[in-house]
């Protein structure tokens, strides 16, 4: 968890929604400066902070509408935090709630240096990542309906198409393996809705895919020399993650990729495990991905991996690698060098992956 713990004059709670927010501004002391009720445009925002903008800091929760208020208070010149949304208990542990109180105990918490905060990504790179989350979801909807067309063999208790219907020409005349007129035209229907994605996913990756050399190049080149990770990986790795700067050393950015189990410990005595959703579902993702997909007939892990699996069992030899594959990654992102297989190989073995005490 890290703290925004800067000093400021002024300190701004936004309880911010679609089309309006709440404020609450206090000064250094404590004292109540600004309780309001406004509108979502930026000229009713401006004008109200205008007598504190001086040292002023503006705090919000991560809901969706926050990307304009950053941009905002960017081009202002004003510092802007935005809140961890899994770290809301204080926010809302009270007995009522609305967004006046909101707003409070967002300024009180920012004031006391006790505001848990999240990353706020980069204004450039947030259209590529909104767009491949989109991705995510035309491809979900693919499988979808490739599973529908298979399942509907089951129902009829038909043989089996027999064709990996995931290529477009193996899907040609599919509907005709289907003997009831209106059957034929429900997996026509989906045979059409494939082939539409399958465009849409054409454009979509190749537009990511030029952001992606234009935003970073070199080391979109270097996610590609790690085994197991191809061209969705890269990109799904490369604008999940934002900046590696910002994760101190390995550990902490294997962790934020839901790929280290939090202690919990009381006493002396271990009660458990914690925090297992602290982190993005995409990242979590995509190094299970990369540990699997290194494992392919062809690919070099398959050797490592028996090794793995005979000294550990396969269930531990593949839940011990994704965090290796995510160390591997970070020293792509932070090291201007290729993969190297052998040292991989030759590092330390599988350990279990613990949060480091804060």
């Amino acid at each position: 968890m890290k703290f925004y713990t800067h000093q400021h004059k002024h300190y701004c709670g936004i309880d911010l929604h679609a089309r309006a927010m709440y404020i609450w501004m206090l000064d250094q002391s404590g004292t109540m400066l600004v309780h309001k009720n406004l509108p979502t445009p930026p000229e009713a925002f401006l004008r109200v902070i205008a007598p504190y903008r001086e040292d002023l800091v503006g705090a919000v929760e991560c809901l969706f509408p926050w990307y304009w208020l950053a941009d905002l208070c960017a081009q202002e010149g004003r510092a802007f935090i935005l809140g961890h949304a899994l770290y809301r208990k204080a926010s809302h542990g009270g007995k009522a709630k609305n967004d006046k109180l909101d707003a409070h105990k967002i300024a009180v918490l920012l004031r006391g240096g006790m505001r848990p905060q999240a990353s706020v990504y980069r204004a450039e790179r947030r259209a590529p990542r909104d767009l491949l989350r989109r991705r995510g979801h035309l491809v979900r909807q693919r499988a979808a309906l490739l599973a529908h067309i298979h399942h509907t063999t089951s129902q009829y208790h038909l043989p089996e198409i027999g064709k990996k219907l995931a290529y477009k020409a193996k899907r040609e005349g599919g509907e005709e393996h289907f003997p009831a007129p209106r059957v034929r035209k429900t997996i026509a229907v989906a045979v059409s809705l494939i082939d539409h994605d399958d465009k849409l996913l054409g454009e979509v990756e190749l537009s990511i895919t030029r952001s992606a050399k234009a935003h970073a190049g070199q080391t979109f080149s270097r996610l590609h020399s790690v085994p197991g990770i191809g061209q969705s990986l890269a990109l799904v790795i490369l604008y999940e993650i934002q900046d590696s700067p910002r994760f101190p050393r390995g550990q902490a950015f294997v962790s934020y990729c839901r790929r280290v189990k939090g202690a919990k410990e009381s006493g002396g005595k271990r009660l458990g495990t914690a925090g297992q959703k602290i982190g993005t579902v995409p990242r979590r993702w995509a190094f299970a991905a990369a540990a699997v997909l290194f494992l392919r007939p062809k690919q070099p892990g398959k050797e490592y991996f028996t090794k793995l699996e005979h000294n550990h069992g396969k269930a531990t030899a593949l839940t011990g690698l994704a965090p290796k594959r995510a160390r591997a990654v970070y020293d792509r992102l932070t090291r201007a060098h290729a993969f190297d297989l052998t040292r991989f190989v030759t590092a330390s073995p599988l350990r279990g992956e613990t949060e480091p005490t804060v």
